[in-house]
């Protein structure tokens, strides 16, 4: 089985799911797992798809004609075992601004560990007016690296940008 990563975008509206998963399921495909969601009147998302090896081109080729209801570019994947380590996760939360994601993601980057999932959103703050902004962020720990110290520079960081960090 080849497995595809789909990345998709278009002008949100009725049937966008549909058109993509008819076309999955009309080459034998199967929907692994997705994250979809409207961006700013955009529909946006990325579709992990298997696919049987031989029909591969044919379903590139398909999702290339979705192109006026959806943009799928199709990244070919592979079947890597799961990463060692364990998971790390973290909330922040604090007052929007520019700069937080660029901030966090360097105190990860100094530590030399690896992204597994970042979600972030801006929320209407309660009260005092304003947004939020909110991020959840996994990151994995190699198996033989101690967390204490990117739990340490996060929480460092937490001060200096002033926003809460939660770690889960």
């Amino acid at each position: 089985m080849a497995h595809l990563v789909l990345s998709v975008v278009g002008d949100d509206r009725t049937g966008l799911v549909r058109a993509l998963a008819d076309t999955i399921a009309a080459h034998d495909g199967n929907w692994e797992r997705s994250e979809l969601t409207e961006l700013a009147g955009a529909f946006a998302g990325v579709v992990l798809v298997s696919v049987p090896d031989e029909r591969h081109e044919e379903l590139t080729a398909a999702l290339g004609r979705l192109d006026g209801l959806l943009r799928v570019t199709a990244h070919t994947g592979t079947t890597l075992p799961a990463a060692p380590g364990r998971l790390l996760t973290f909330t922040v939360l604090g007052n929007d601004r520019p700069g937080i994601v660029r901030d966090v993601t360097s105190a990860i980057n100094e530590h030399a560990v690896s992204i597994d999932a970042f979600t972030s959103r801006t929320i209407d703050a309660p009260m005092a007016g304003g947004l939020l902004f909110e991020a959840v962020v996994s990151v994995r720990v190699p198996a033989d690296a101690d967390a204490a110290p990117i739990v340490a520079a996060l929480e460092r960081l937490a001060d200096e940008i002033q926003v809460d960090l939660n770690l889960g």
